[in-house]
């Protein structure tokens, strides 16, 4: 079986891949995220309408291969959350979402090497604790997560900013729902787990 393909190079979702036993190869979609985001659409939709893009900008270039795309966003009250890009900002974001109920939408979709394409979705529910200024900044001090849609980490410390997460998949939370891209890969017959082993550092 050739080394599947994804979509993206977010490292944290090819340590996800890897965990499986997968062997993956990177590839940059080169999808212009904003012209979607000017639809009008809705979280879910756009975020399945990005991971579906995605996976199929690089099938398209990589004929008969498994191609993974994905992409996530954070909902909170109808509005899609970016990345806060500044510290100010951040705060800002997190004062907003605190003793809230934000979705974390994510999207996953895989395209076969028949061409066919297996879209999964993922919103998982996140309850922040309150939060004060003070607690804000210095969590921000030590995660930096400017970065990341809704200011926090939640493979890092970010998850000591929460009081619930309920979720189908835990893994979907940082970037891929194993689960179901473990049924999807063994349908088009990828024995999961895999034997690649990860490099010992």
């Amino acid at each position: 079986m050739a080394t599947l393909i994804l979509a993206s190079t977010s490292l944290y979702r090819k340590a996800l891949l890897t965990r499986l036993g997968l062997a993956v190869e990177c590839v940059a979609p080169g999808v212009d995220e904003d012209s979607f985001k000017t639809k009008g659409l809705s979280p879910q939709k756009l975020a399945e309408d990005l991971a579906t893009a995605k996976a199929r900008a690089v099938a398209g270039q990589n004929p008969g291969r498994i191609v993974i795309g994905g992409d996530q966003l954070l909902a909170f009250q109808g509005e899609v959350l970016g990345k806060p890009g500044s510290f100010e900002n951040a705060v800002n974001q997190l004062l907003r979402l605190s003793a809230q109920t934000h979705e974390l939408v994510t999207a996953m979709t895989v395209i076969g090497p028949d061409g066919e394409a297996h879209l999964h979705t993922d919103v998982s529910r996140m309850t922040m604790r309150p939060l004060d200024r003070e607690r804000i900044e210095r969590y921000l001090r030590l995660d930096m997560p400017l970065d990341c849609a809704g200011s926090y980490k939640i493979e890092s410390a970010g998850v000591s900013l929460f009081e619930s997460i309920v979720s189908a998949d835990q893994s979907a939370i940082t970037g891929l729902p194993l689960i179901a891209l473990t049924a999807i890969l063994e349908r088009l017959g990828v024995k999961v787990p895999g034997e690649f082993v990860k490099d010992a550092k």
